[in-house]
């Protein structure tokens, strides 16, 4: 079979109008009806001139078959509707374009007239009527009910490239005037992130259905006013209500969609949908949260699971980091120290702890100091400043070293520049004793 050929029995996509009611069914094989010679005759001249690119002069002989064979075969459909598309794209006067456009269709609604398997037929029939419509807005409302249809009909099985054109149709339709609420609209959008969702389960394609989900995000946005009021009034209610772990999931998406996660109904979404399904993002989320609203102990009880819930070290460090400047703000410095250091056993190029610590020991002299020697007192910034050098932070530093022993602490205490000194108190670090700079 040569190239041309082989394209004859794929299957392609037009626009179509309203369906046929459903008359016939599936039939293996060819009938050919009452005029068998003739039938044939028909088949191969279309097919011959559809293989030439004569398309005009392939439509006698495809009017006949559909007119006195219209049960011959699927393929009279799939290559009815590839010559229609082929004559409207080609096509420069509107009114002709129209009347192939509506031709194309028509292939569609007789092939599930007379061979069934409506779903499937729908879901390869309204990409084109998106492609061929999405720019006349008498068409929107059509354009809607037959995505409606399809989607309702297919469910996880509609097409990748259905999901955003059946978005976009929405709001196309909505923003032009269409009867379409935005409860509606929030509905419509849940039920096609629901099929996303799906078909990520099943591991294939991910990145295509995460820039599908990204663009679906990006219409919603754009076709209702996703404020955090919104989709409290709207949804909020029913989750309170019921609990439907689903409704949870489309709060939580909606909120981060439109920025609203400080809300109290984002928070408690959250909660369902990883008491549900628990995952790294939304338990750090709460973590967060927990942490923001002062209760220490969930933020620590939500960071430990996050932390179950990755194999990723540099996530490990993040989390570990996020429990130490908890600590810090607490006033638990052992305890920040010790986040701190762990965030660095996952992650060793990240210095951010190192000047976490220098911090610490900058803010541990009245808890430290004993007044009795002032090599013993101030040694605590020295530390500090270890730690700043190694967080490469230049103005700690400074700082610290403005707060080193003078030179006459050192002599008048009998300790030497360059001697290794032990800090006390919770530090514990050893350090080498060096003389601040002088005024």
């Amino acid at each position: 079979m040569n190239k041309v050929s082989k394209t004859l029995f794929i299957p392609l996509i037009f626009i179509g109008a309203s369906l046929l009611p459903q008359t016939g069914s599936s039939q293996p094989g060819w009938n050919w009806g009452e005029q068998v010679d003739v039938a044939k005759e028909k088949n191969a001249l279309y097919v011959d001139m559809m293989k030439a690119g004569k398309l005009n002069e392939s439509i006698e002989p495809l009017d006949w078959l559909l007119e006195n064979t219209p049960d011959l075969n699927t393929s009279l459909y799939q290559n009815g509707a590839k010559i229609y598309q082929d004559l409207a794209e080609k096509e420069t006067d509107a009114a002709t374009k129209a009347g192939y456009q509506e031709k194309a269709l028509e292939m569609y609604d007789l092939r599930i007239k007379y061979f069934g398997k409506e779903a499937y037929v729908m879901n390869r029939k309204v990409f084109p009527a998106y492609k061929f419509y999405k720019s006349d807005k008498s068409k929107y409302a059509e354009l809607y009910e037959m995505y409606n249809k399809s989607f309702e009909l297919n469910g996880d099985k509609f097409y990748n490239n259905n999901l955003v054109a059946y978005m976009d149709v929405v709001r196309r339709h909505k923003l032009t005037g269409g009867d379409i609420s935005d409860e509606r609209v929030i509905e419509i959008y849940s039920a096609i992130t629901d099929v996303i969702d799906a078909k990520r389960a099943e591991g294939k394609n991910l990145s295509t259905l995460d820039k599908i989900a990204d663009n679906v995000d990006k219409m919603l946005t754009s076709t209702v006013d996703l404020n955090c009021d919104f989709v409290e009034e709207i949804l909020g209610p029913k989750f309170r209500e019921t609990g439907d772990i689903k409704i949870a999931k489309k709060i939580f998406q909606l909120m981060l969609t439109g920025k609203c996660t400080d809300r109290p109904l984002a928070y408690e979404a959250a909660k369902a949908v990883n008491e549900d399904e628990p995952s790294f993002g939304i338990a750090k989320f709460l973590a967060i949260r927990a942490a923001q609203d002062g209760d220490v102990a969930t933020a620590y009880d939500f960071y430990n699971q996050a932390i179950e819930l990755t194999e990723e070290n540099i996530k490990k460090a993040e989390i570990y980091m996020n429990m130490a400047t908890m600590d810090a703000s607490e006033g638990k410095k052992v305890s920040a120290r010790s986040n701190a250091r762990k965030s660095l056993s996952f992650d060793p190029s990240n210095k951010e702890p190192y000047n976490l610590i220098g911090n610490l020991y900058m803010g541990s002299f009245e808890d430290c100091k004993k007044g009795e020697f002032k090599t013993h007192d101030y040694a605590v910034f020295i530390a500090a400043h270890k730690m700043y050098k190694l967080a490469g932070n230049q103005d700690g530093m400074s700082k610290a070293k403005a707060l080193f022993p003078s030179i006459e602490d050192l002599f008048n205490e009998e300790y030497q520049e360059g001697q290794t000194y032990q800090v006390g108190c919770w530090i514990n670090e050893t350090v080498v004793l060096e003389r601040r700079p002088a005024n």
